[in-house]
């Protein structure tokens, strides 16, 4: 039997099938304690008291991890990956700062900084514990199999779209029939895949016709996958679908036909009564993004109210920071601020929430609730292992709770995709990542000082040297 103390990247390595006994298993009824889970190729073999399974599995070895959760990896359920180099640009900009920033940067990105800067993203995110991510669809002039490349070199679950805008000043000019070839194309591309699954993504609703709205509906809803939507995020958008419309932009959606399970709407922060019911009675997804909220957005979505309507959502980053821990606690945390304060709700999902949202109601709002997002025999074995050994969750009495507001990605000692083992303590055994990481310190700063950026704020450098020089006028 292997203890903590001589524990190695080699012994999770193992080929054939692997007995893991930690302490606790995070399963979908709660922690388990003197559980274990056998991983046999990508998928768990069982997963159940560890005295059975030794005895069922009598030829395996048991891999004792003291001191270890054995949890479901976290998902991301709304990502850009190709938005890496510019993630910093962010802080302190007003809303709306795809038309300043992404757009432009997105544009200056060649096929190699596509690849890196989508690596990247990928590696960020397994690092803070995301074993999926979404990706929204890239603006970048590149075909997105450099994406699907980037993220399957690093080894991460991959929710691939591809952007289907095709609206124009005149829609009776446009003809919609290429752009649903290519989403035909996209989405038989990568059906077989084993981490590249496919999306369609459209900006926003006002980004694409109304045929192309309602027929990659009908299309992912066939393929089993998702459509990734910007909805409802800004006030601007709001206004412009009500102007252009006389609807908002969840209610246009419903109207042409494009509202349905295979909906996943992102952000959906400004949200009418009226539209919570559509969201539930559809069956629609949302992906609920904190920290987006807190760095560039105009409100916060009613998770909590979602929740309680059993409407579906997972969490988001939307791109600002690939720590999985932090999400979470940011998912409560700005629940309470939002809405529980001013109710009196001290509780605001009892912690329990943001963790089956970060993972089994993350996989399941991006399409992939069948496949990932739990410990449990028969799913894929997308999962960590959590060191709470340390003085920050030692003294455990609500583990879900602590792993919310305690938890951070500093414990994650290692991060399995599919059976396989693809950091340790942080890093990529088959490749080198810190070499990654200096190729994009390289590279971002070529396509920053070439792509037509604008920024409204100052950096944080020049918002202290204006500060000092206003006090000294006065």
């Amino acid at each position: 039997m292997t203890d903590q103390h001589d524990l190695t990247p080699d012994r999770l390595r193992a080929d054939g099938a692997l007995l893991l006994e930690p302490d606790v298993v995070l399963t979908p009824d709660g922690p388990m304690d003197h559980y274990a889970a056998v991983v046999n190729g990508d998928t768990f073999l069982a997963v159940g008291p560890a005295e059975q399974l030794e005895r069922t599995y009598s030829h395996l070895t048991p891999v004792r991890l003291r001191g270890h959760v054995l949890m479901p990896g976290f998902v991301d359920s709304h990502h850009h990956l190709t938005q890496t180099f510019g993630a910093a640009l962010a802080f302190g900009e007003p809303s709306e700062i795809f038309r300043r920033l992404w757009v432009p940067l997105e544009g200056a990105l060649d096929e190699e900084a596509v690849y890196v800067s989508a690596k990247l993203a990928a590696l960020e995110s397994l690092r803070g514990g995301f074993t999926t991510v979404a990706e929204a669809g890239t603006r970048a002039p590149v075909d997105v199999e450099l994406v699907a490349a980037a993220t399957r070199d690093v080894g991460i679950r991959c929710v691939l779209g591809l952007v289907c805008n095709d609206a124009t000043a005149n829609d009776a000019d446009t003809d919609t029939s290429t752009t649903l070839a290519n989403a035909e194309k996209h989405l038989v591309r990568y059906c077989t895949e084993e981490l590249i699954h496919p999306s369609l993504a459209i900006s926003v609703p006002e980004a694409a016709t109304a045929r192309t709205l309602h027929d990659t509906a009908r299309l992912a809803a066939a393929a089993g996958a998702v459509v990734q939507i910007h909805v409802n995020e800004h006030l601007a958008a709001v206004e412009r679908s009500l102007v252009q419309h006389g609807l908002r932009p969840l209610e246009y959606l419903h109207e042409v036909g494009a509202l349905g399970p295979q909906l996943l709407a992102a952000h959906a922060t400004l949200l009418t009564p009226r539209e919570l019911t559509l969201l539930a009675d559809t069956g629609a997804a949302v992906s609920y993004n904190p920290v987006a909220s807190a760095w560039k957005g105009n409100a916060v979505a009613p998770a909590t109210t979602m929740a309680e309507r059993g409407i579906r959502f997972g969490l988001g980053t939307d791109g600002t920071r690939g720590d999985a821990f932090r999400l979470a606690e940011a998912a409560e945390f700005a629940q309470r601020l939002a809405y529980g304060l001013a109710t009196g709700d001290s509780s605001c999902g009892a912690g329990w929430t943001w963790l089956e949202h970060a993972g089994r109601g993350g996989a399941d709002a991006v399409g992939l609730g069948a496949r990932t997002g739990r410990i449990a025999e028969g799913a894929a074995a997308d999962f960590l292992l959590v060191d709470v050994s340390g003085p920050e969750m030692r003294l455990s009495w609500d583990l879900p709770w602590e792993l919310v507001r305690r938890g951070n990605r500093d414990q994650i000692t290692a991060v399995f995709v599919a059976g396989r083992l693809r950091l340790w303590r942080g890093w990529p055994l088959d490749w080198d990542g810190p070499a990654l990481v200096r190729r994009a310190a390289e590279m971002s700063r070529d396509v920053l000082l070439r792509a037509p950026v604008t920024r409204v704020h100052p950096t944080s450098t020049g918002a202290r040297h204006a500060h000092a020089e206003r006090s000294t006028a006065q």
